[in-house]
């Protein structure tokens, strides 16, 4: 048979009633400071009493020490505060494809997605993909490109016009400006399988056992 007990009772059970509340670090050092002072002024020597500087510089010590306690306590709870909002944004995600950092690639619909992000506009992009041996199956010049991300979808042929087996592959790209090579780096598409959440902020767990950061998404679809 099960007991129900009365809301006072459980209280109990866990101190609610205690009237003793622990104090915080910052209260401690306020009042070993006051202690300190107080002491320090009871036995100060009559004929070379406490300078009012002194008092002040150290009164003003403790203020920063004490506005510092605040700081940290504010950010923390901001800290914490972002990261539940970005847990909840991140949630959406799940069952959508999100365009991240990466250079793996496939001949099947959702996998062919791929793209590039540039640090500046480029005369000439040329993308190369590569089969899981490293042999180049299939090179494409993409002409001018504008900063920024790109995207573009590969439809599974190779150079020879031949559609390429289901397998593991990579691209990737090489951009030119003015004669000279320029920043270029790779995305392709992952499913989003779940979010998580860790030291290095919210994640975002995708097919193939991989894991991006939340800051790492260029594009959603």
């Amino acid at each position: 048979m099960s007991t129900v007990q009365d809301a006072s009772s459980v209280s109990s059970l866990f101190g609610a009633g205690a009237t003793t509340t622990a104090k915080t670090s910052t209260e401690e050092t306020q009042n070993r400071f006051l202690s300190l002072l107080v002491a320090q002024m009871k036995n100060q020597d009559p004929l070379n009493p406490l300078d009012n500087a002194q008092v002040t510089s150290q009164m003003a010590q403790l203020s920063t020490v004490q506005g510092i306690e605040n700081m940290n306590a504010s950010l923390e709870a901001m800290a914490a505060s972002l990261g539940a909002n970005q847990m909840a944004q991140a949630a959406n995600l799940i069952g959508h494809g999100v365009l991240v950092p990466g250079n793996s690639i496939g001949p099947a619909e959702i996998e062919n997605v791929m793209g590039f992000e540039l640090a500046r506009p480029a005369d000439r992009v040329a993308l190369t993909i590569q089969d899981a041996s490293g042999k180049a199956v299939r090179t494409l010049d993409l002409g001018s490109r504008d900063a920024g991300v790109n995207v573009l979808a590969w439809d599974g042929l190779n150079d020879s016009g031949q559609s390429v087996p289901a397998g593991s592959y990579r691209f990737s790209i090489e951009a030119v400006a003015g004669g000279q090579s320029i920043s270029a780096s790779t995305l392709h598409l992952g499913m989003v399988n779940s979010v998580s959440q860790g030291s290095q902020g919210v994640q975002l767990n995708l097919s193939a056992s991989e894991s991006v950061g939340y800051a790492d998404i260029r594009q959603i679809f």
